[in-house]
């Protein structure tokens, strides 16, 4: 989904937390803390060390309490972070952020506008019925209905059918390359229809169980207090190590204080500052994994920025290593692109040697640098005139980067003056024209759900509501539309390296840092995923004791 497609299905910009269905906004706040970690040792790594032993019960930290569990009418995080044990998907997005079939077996590809899946033999819902071609239509039906959270995930299809009885045929109007990774995520998920339509309206609310197939149960919902999984004793896969999964929810030092006590085993921290604030604790393991989130600043329509010489300039004089340690004690890396390393998800060498080509975005500006930005300055035919206006709120890592920008404007010759609304605000920039009248850059987070750096670019189309600047490149959007329907990844690769050279040398946003996902856990607790995958991939099946 894109971010407009969000905020409608969301209806509530201030919910925007990181939902990571959709391209859209980390728009929470954060613990924040002094402890530092030397950017240049941290290491990425998508999985932790394996699980030997079992275990009764792990208490689980969510940022928020779930809002549904029925993620076809209101996506989000904390519910995914609990459905994604119980409910499977046609395809699975791997730790390391490769996506291979799953509930769907086998695929197969007649044509490039047809897409054959062969469903796997054996797979049961929890009910003990098994898991048919007509669930499987049904299901990828319900997500394809308008207003549904992954209806825009269809948008290319012409028509789904039960083609056999282990097989589901789906025909589209163009090719569509990125397909087969929203079956990855929610598009993909396969529902018991009898139960769904059982529960009718009630479907994912409190009191519900569920209707899925996955290694763990729906046991309980008490709103306001918590969420329980049970281990599927009669599952058709692998037995979790882990008997239950209790998940609680606290924000900012209230989620550091339960880890620190013992309270809780584990969380995947919204926020890189709450691992900051949890660096170096006893008997607390941090693990930290790829991820698409990045810290970047969003030129807007009122024009401070229009002029690409200005971004260029800005750019070059931005302290990104300054903003990672002061900002975010060390756990975001600089990055010259505006999608983390997470989306890698196929051809990792072509994307990881086109990062490093990146201009423009130094770590730390020397005086060369300064000297540059400053004839851009110079030679710029649309220099503002005012200050250029910096929204924000008042997090930390956000305020930092505010008054970085502030800095770097100075030292080339331009004034900035920084905005700062609450919280509850900051999220109505994205979304809302009006909100973001009297700011000219947004600083940002922002991350896609698929592991392909396209399902950014879009974002750059012309004519895109999300294009606040108001770039236009003919080439561009041929591209773009080029990589879409593009099903051969070295062929889509390639023209995704073009679309990114192009959009960085424009500047039509200025990436800053990659963020990681960022893992807390008990020291004598291993197995999960640490990467960015833990959103649409069982992790509490690879939970348990370190030792047997």
């Amino acid at each position: 989904m894109n971010l407009k497609s969000c905020i409608a299905a969301a209806g509530v910009v201030a919910a925007m937390t990181l939902t990571a269905a959709c391209s859209g906004a980390d728009t929470g706040t954060s613990a924040g803390g002094d402890a530092k970690v030397d950017v240049t040792r941290l290491k990425l790594t998508p999985t932790t060390p394996a699980a030997h032993g079992e275990v009764d019960t792990v208490d689980w930290m969510l940022e928020d309490e779930p809002e549904s569990l029925d993620l076809d009418t209101r996506g989000g995080s904390a519910g995914r972070a609990v459905l994604t044990n119980v409910c499977e998907r046609l395809y699975r997005l791997q730790p390391d952020m490769s996506v291979r079939t799953f509930l769907a077996e086998k695929e197969n590809r007649p044509d490039d506008r047809t897409l054959v899946l062969t469903l796997r033999d054996g797979v049961t819902f929890h009910d003990g019925s098994p898991m048919t071609a007509d669930d499987v239509l049904y299901s990828l039906r319900r997500h394809a209905e308008p207003g549904m959270e992954q209806s825009d995930e269809f948008q290319h299809v012409s028509k789904m059918s039960k083609t056999g009885p282990r097989e589901i045929t789906i025909q589209f109007k163009q090719p569509d390359a990125l397909f087969t990774k929203a079956l990855a995520g929610d598009a993909g998920l396969v529902y018991n229809r009898r139960l769904v339509e059982k529960a009718g309206k009630d479907f994912g609310t409190p009191g519900q169980g569920d209707a899925c197939s996955g290694p763990y149960e729906l046991t309980s919902w008490k709103s306001g207090d918590s969420v329980t999984i049970t281990r599927a004793d009669d599952y058709w896969g692998e037995k979790p190590l882990t008997r239950k999964v209790v998940f609680r929810w606290a924000a900012d030092s209230a989620l550091v204080n339960a880890l620190t006590t013992g309270a809780a085993d584990g969380t995947y921290a919204d926020s890189v500052n709450t691992a900051a604030a949890l660096h170096g604790k006893d008997g607390i393991d941090e693990h930290f994994g790829p991820s698409t989130a990045t810290l970047a600043l969003i030129p807007t329509e009122r024009g401070g920025l229009a002029d690409p010489d200005i971004r260029r300039a800005l750019s070059l004089a931005l302290d990104r290593q300054g903003i990672a340690e002061s900002g975010y004690g060390g756990l975001v890396e600089p990055w010259g692109t505006p999608v983390g390393s997470g989306s890698w998800g196929y051809e990792r060498d072509t994307f990881a040697a086109a990062q490093k080509k990146i201009t423009e975005a130094p770590a730390s500006p020397d005086a060369q640098d300064i000297a540059k930005a400053k004839g851009l300055v110079e030679k710029a035919e649309d220099a503002p005139d005012g200050p250029i206006v910096i929204g924000t709120d008042s997090t930390q890592g956000r305020l930092v980067i505010a008054n970085a920008v502030r800095a770097a404007l100075a030292r080339i010759g331009l004034k900035g003056e920084i905005r700062t609304v609450p919280s509850a605000e900051y999220g109505e920039f994205y979304g809302d024209k009006a909100a973001r009248a009297d700011i000219d850059v947004l600083v940002a987070d922002w991350y896609i759900s698929k592991s392909d750096p396209i399902g950014l670019y879009d974002n750059a189309l012309s004519g895109s509501s999300d294009n606040w600047v108001g770039f236009r490149s003919a080439s561009y959007d041929r591209k773009v539309a080029e990589a879409q329907a593009a099903l051969d990844d070295k062929q889509r690769a390639a023209l995704v390296v073009d679309i990114q050279q192009e959009f960085s040398d424009a500047k039509v946003w200025i990436p800053i840092a990659q963020q990681p996902t960022a893992l807390v856990i008990n020291d004598e607790l291993t197995g999960p995923p640490a990467s960015m995958a833990y959103l649409y991939y069982p992790w509490a099946a690879d939970l348990g004791a370190k030792r047997g």
